[in-house]
């Protein structure tokens, strides 16, 4: 799927092709897009200081029938929450500013990984995970946590499911792997040493790769299957790792499709676990007798530090 530029961005690369009367109203957008939501095209003329046609023009420019046409599509983006590039997250911001920045981050990217992911790639790999004889999830750093989150999903994909931690577990895992086994390999830059050679080994010994990547990187030639999740992901040191956060919910669809995918018994078999999982939930005694009381966890009246 082609991506398209965001319009805030499509503006700012735009900048040195406008006119410069086109540039003082760009000026003006980029500086408070939200404000512009408000203004009439007079008044967006008379904030950069240039005439009502200058306004239409730059509007045209950027491929749209007229200035209500331009204000609806940056209506629709700015729904989403500022795009990351404008929403940076600087020292002597308060909390407050920094939580909606974080929001605003967060969501935008989000927006991006769901516009631009391959549906045809997603159905080939929930039809891989549903034909598994078990799943193995692997993962360092930020994507261990979206492996462990996997594994603990391991009754919704209906197999052995497991995410070692540890890199000589993974090469020993990847090593008495055969067909009917799938790999699921976790890496936003997909270019971690060990990650490859993970899936080099497990590739040779049978196993069928799915991979999880942040666009068109090393990890995509080892795969069967390359699930592109693309986010506004950057190692400034304010910027949160929402490429995590894509995983997982990428996670979550795998889980869900193949629930559905392996049809009505596993799906009946599914009802019961959560059925049960709520059954234990309620018991007053959740953790093999083990049981919360008003001074801490105790168990059978002593309490536990």
């Amino acid at each position: 799927m082609v991506e398209e530029m965001p319009l805030l961005e499509r503006i700012r690369d735009a900048m040195p092709s406008l006119r410069k009367s086109e540039q003082k109203v760009a000026q003006v957008v980029l500086a408070a897009p939200a404000d512009i939501l408000g203004y009439t095209m007079a008044a967006v003329a008379d904030a950069a200081g240039v005439s009502e046609p200058t306004v239409m023009r730059f509007a045209l420019r950027l491929g749209y029938d007229g200035f209500q046409a331009f204000k609806l599509d940056l209506a629709q983006v700015l729904a989403l929450g500022v795009p990351v590039t404008y929403s940076g997250i600087e020292p002597g911001d308060s909390v407050e500013t920094m939580a909606q920045k974080v929001f605003d981050h967060t969501i935008s990217s989000l927006d991006r990984a769901r516009k631009t992911y391959d549906p045809e790639a997603l159905s080939k790999a929930v039809d891989y995970l549903a034909a598994a004889t078990s799943v193995t999830f692997i993962g360092f750093g930020a994507s261990s946590i979206i492996a462990q989150d996997a594994e603990q999903k391991g009754g919704l994909f209906g197999v052995p499911c497991s995410a070692p931690l540890d890199a000589h577990q993974q090469v020993m895992a990847a090593s008495m792997c055969e067909p009917g086994c799938v790999f699921f390999i976790i890496s936003n830059t997909g270019n971690t040493g060990i990650v490859l050679e993970v899936a080099e080994l497990a590739r040779r010994h049978g196993a069928t790769i799915i991979g999880l990547t942040g666009g068109q990187t090393p990890l995509v030639p080892f795969c069967d299957v390359a699930l592109i999740a693309k986010t506004y992901e950057d190692t400034e040191v304010f910027t949160p790792m929402v490429s995590r956060l894509a995983g997982l919910v990428v996670i979550d669809i795998l889980a869900t499709a193949v629930v559905v995918k392996k049809g009505p018994q596993h799906l009946d078999r599914v009802r019961t676990m959560k059925r049960e999982l709520a059954r234990f939930r309620a018991s007053k005694t959740s953790m093999d007798g083990w049981h919360p009381g008003p001074e801490g966890i105790v168990d059978g009246g002593t309490r536990k530090a």
